[in-house]
């Protein structure tokens, strides 16, 4: 029989919102990884990065500008998108109001390796 994992929230939450954090999948057991995320503010989102494996997005709710390597995509509630791994990415709140993600990594840990990001590069 499966043997059942239970986390709380008080587990995986970052204490910056009810919506931020992660817990890792060795936490849990497994191969996988889940990463909460929510912002306010229109605009700000995670900057360029890359990870060595394939990342899941799942629009939990508001509205995301996803670049991932050369693709801009508009993602509203209910999308999901493809983040295939070593393809750096990042996404920004549209707006209006909040965003909240739930990113699944499928990594046992999480690793991130922040980049420049080409775009601002070009503009300076």
């Amino acid at each position: 029989m499966a043997r059942i994992r239970h986390a709380t929230r008080d587990d995986w939450t970052s204490g910056k919102d009810k919506w931020h954090g992660h817990i890792d999948g060795l936490s849990l057991g497994t191969d996988v990884t889940v990463l909460f995320y929510a912002n306010d503010t229109p605009g700000q989102g995670p900057k360029w990065h890359v990870h060595p494996y394939d990342e899941i997005f799942i629009l939990r709710t508001g509205r995301a500008l996803y670049t991932i390597g050369d693709r801009k995509i508009e993602a509203g509630e209910g999308d999901v998108l493809l983040g295939p791994r070593d393809v750096p990415h990042k996404f920004v709140n549209l707006g209006p109001g909040r965003l909240e993600t739930i990113d699944i990594h499928l990594n046992p840990t999480w690793i991130q390796t922040n980049l420049d990001d080409p775009e601002l590069t070009a503009q300076n």
